[in-house]
């Protein structure tokens, strides 16, 4: 017989039950989910599956709320031997068909180092992209492409050049940029590089250009390695709507020698409820830096499209988990401008992309005074200066605090 795999995932589910039901709709789960029944299992079959059956690891009332109604978290434990080395069979395991059951929330995961270390991680990592892009001590600045779709190349290259000039260290395509009527991601890697380097000789640094990897899943790999030959600075990847399955593969590829930037599009259908689904931390932060992401976009907690303190901190501490893989860099979006990179970096830390679309383009003197005014936020508070003292050597920073002010 096979030897089986040590370890044990635990899964805690948030539900609303009846109190007297608990235990036994929590040992459903751990037998549902795992062997499927003892129910007319042979004597002589127990045994043999009895050490792939889940457990109830715990049950722990977390609400009253009348008439022995209760919210509560029930903890179960998977064998490591039930699972295969794929985020599919993780996800399909624990909250596959229990996902449809009604009204039950994964809100943790805790996966065993043995599981871990057969998952990719990030290949880069924070050390890896400061030491690629050249930026050791501070935070990373990055400039999103805006209104790309329907522009022809020479378009494309004009909006590129004037982000670069803002002296920012990446600039990422839009990711619903999938048209290729115009300019395909290899054009797109070619001529912008050609411009990065133009740039760069004003503004003494070559800004990283993170295209948009797009295509059927079976080219994915061939266009990745295609596009790192040609000099891509980061590979944005929809991970949620590719699957995080297909960013490990990503990850593993030797011949895929840039960095990878998790984009969080279609993410909300899975976290955005409050009772079903699963945790914003899980799918943002621990799926997807196991899985490979080097750098994590994922919802600020500034913004109209925001992530609660809570869930942003435990999101935080999956990214930088480095027990067993490199950790990721956080790139919270949505709602930033220069005002708020102080709260940035208090919240944050230095180990941190700060991530503007509109903060930048929406400068009163365009895109190129937009990055400039995030280097010059960025570098007070490197110097320990307020951003109104700053305003005095920087008219840019002046003009986006009386836009935007400073955060509140």
């Amino acid at each position: 017989m096979t030897q089986l795999k040590n370890g044990v995932v635990k899964a805690i589910y948030r539900v609303r039950d009846q109190k007297a039901k608990l235990e036994k709709r929590a040992e459903g789960i751990a037998v549902g989910l795992t062997i499927g029944t003892w129910t007319d299992l042979p004597q002589t079959r127990h045994q043999q599956v009895s050490a792939h059956c889940g457990q109830v690891e715990g049950i722990e009332i977390k609400t009253e709320l009348g008439q022995d109604e209760v919210i509560a978290e029930l903890t179960i434990g998977y064998p490591v031997a039930n699972f295969d080395d794929t985020f599919a069979s993780l996800l399909t395991t624990v909250f596959g068909k229990l996902s449809m059951d009604g009204e039950i929330r994964l809100v943790g995961l805790e996966l065993p180092p043995d599981l871990l270390a057969r998952f990719p991680g990030p290949k880069f990592g924070v050390a890896g992209c400061r030491e690629r892009y050249q930026v050791q001590a501070r935070p990373l600045v990055m400039s999103i492409f805006k209104a790309c779709i329907g522009l022809t190349l020479p378009e494309l290259q004009e909006q590129f050049a004037q982000q670069a000039a803002g002296g920012v260290d990446l600039i990422k395509d839009d990711e619903i940029f999938f048209t290729e009527q115009y300019a395909t991601p290899e054009e797109r890697v070619d001529k912008y590089r050609e411009v990065a380097k133009q740039v760069a000789a004003s503004t003494g640094r070559e800004t990283a250009y993170a295209v948009n990897l797009t295509g059927p899943v079976h080219r994915l790999s061939e266009r990745a390695r295609r596009l790192s030959e040609l000099g891509a600075g980061a590979l944005l990847f929809n991970v949620v709507a590719y699957g995080f399955d297909v960013l490990a593969d990503l990850a593993a590829d030797p011949e895929i020698q840039v960095p990878i930037l998790a984009h969080p599009a279609v993410s909300g259908a899975l976290y955005g409820g409050e009772r079903y689904g699963m945790a914003a931390d899980i799918v943002l932060g621990q799926l997807a830096h196991h899985a490979g992401a080097d750098m994590v976009i994922f919802p600020s907690m500034y913004g109209s499209v925001t992530l609660g303190k809570e869930a942003t901190e435990q999101l935080l501490l999956h990214l930088r988990d480095a027990r067993v893989h490199k950790p990721s860099l956080p790139a919270p979006s949505a709602g930033i401008y220069p005002g708020l990179v102080p709260q940035l970096y208090r919240d944050f830390g230095n180990d941190l992309i700060i991530n503007a679309g509109g903060g930048i383009h929406g400068h009163p003197q365009g895109a190129k005074a937009g990055g400039e005014a995030f280097c010059a936020a960025v570098q007070a508070v490197m110097d320990g200066v307020s951003l109104a003292e700053a305003t005095s050597a920087s008219p840019v920073l002046a003009a986006a605090l009386a836009k935007w002010g400073p955060a509140v």
